[in-house]
């Protein structure tokens, strides 16, 4: 499987053969699924996740509802038209879902509905709210990688009780989070996040692979287990910028910038500063025909999160770039990000 690219040209990864059923049944004891599920698979083929939803489907045999490219309004049409218990989708597709007015969501029947199971990238604490309270409690979350395939899922009362949570470890599957010389921290301490299970890759094509720890692979991201064992990632590694010597992490800040009722959308990375070494720049694309205040956006921060996360630099756009699988790529973002 070729990783997502969002930093560079994607890598291939060497994905072992599943070994049994074993497998697939670490999926389905946190996202329940059934044989005679209509499963409508959204999220693209060559990805992991929409060639995970093939794969589970045809396992179980259960009926497929498959889609040559994705249309927000289309994938309510096929729900109502198949009755389909079970959407595979990546979270841009459901920001596009809610995206369409309500009146036009209103003509389809989704009552049948049983399971949306969604991966590919982090999902803001505030669409997952307005998507479970348009929909149901249907929504599962599985947080994973290429190279680790998944780490945790999130269950639908999990992320009602706690809309940031990746969710707990699948059956057969460790998880540890580590300091920097390998000992796993306590609850509620950030450090890296490692995971152990049956399909760990076996390295990329053009050589290297993870750092691994205790048969734990490390997936690259940052975060911590609170006390019910739920686990919160804080942000990839290289995501971290140290600004006036604060260790800070971009998803935080994202999280609490859509909470503005004008923000549609919104992606925060770390740029060069003279003074501080690294500073956040937010890109925000607001909803159609509402203003965003840049300052508005730094005094939240400022008084929710502390100076040192407030973005100087704010940036206005129509839409964020994002690669085939729905990821932001950051590379392509404007690089003028003079504060305004």
């Amino acid at each position: 499987m070729l990783t997502s690219g969002t930093t560079g040209t994607p890598k291939g990864a060497r994905r072992p053969t599943p070994k049994g059923p074993q497998d697939a049944a670490s999926v389905l004891s946190r996202i329940p699924l059934r044989s005679s599920d209509r499963i409508l698979v959204a999220a693209p083929v060559f990805h992991t996740w929409g060639l995970a939803g093939v794969q589970l489907g045809m396992s179980m045999r259960a009926t497929l509802v498959m889609r040559r490219q994705f249309d927000p309004e289309d994938v309510l049409r096929a729900v109502a038209e198949h009755r389909c218990t079970a959407v595979f989708a990546v979270p841009v597709m459901l920001r596009r879902i809610m995206d369409l007015p309500p009146r036009v969501r209103a003509r389809y029947d989704t009552s049948s509905l049983r399971v949306v199971a969604c991966s590919g990238s982090a999902m803001s604490p505030k669409l997952i709210t307005e998507f479970m309270d348009e929909f149901g409690d249907v929504l599962y979350n599985l947080y994973g990688s290429t190279e680790v395939s998944w780490a945790t899922i999130a269950t639908p009362e999990e992320m009602r009780r706690s809309p940031t949570t990746a969710g707990r470890p699948p059956l057969g599957t460790r998880l540890a989070v580590l300091d920097a010389d390998g000992v796993e921290v306590p609850p509620g301490t950030e450090g890296s996040i490692h995971v152990g299970n049956e399909m760990l890759f076996e390295g990329y094509t053009t050589g290297g692979t993870r750092d691994v720890a205790h048969g734990l692979m490390a997936t690259g991201d940052r975060g911590h287990v609170d006390g019910d064992g739920l686990l919160h990632v804080a942000g990839r590694d290289d995501d971290m910028i140290i600004s006036g010597g604060e260790n800070v992490f971009p998803r935080p800040v994202e999280e609490l910038i859509v909470t503005l009722p004008a923000v549609r959308e919104v992606v925060v990375t770390g740029v060069p500063d003279e003074e501080f070494g690294h500073r956040f720049a937010a890109f925000v694309v607001p909803y159609e025909g509402r203003e965003v205040d840049p300052n508005e956006v730094r005094l939240l921060v400022r008084q929710e999160l502390g100076r040192f996360s407030v973005p100087r630099d704010v940036v206005l756009l129509d839409e964020l770039p994002r690669n085939a699988t729905g990821k932001v790529v950051k590379r392509r973002l404007p690089t003028d990000t003079a504060p305004r």
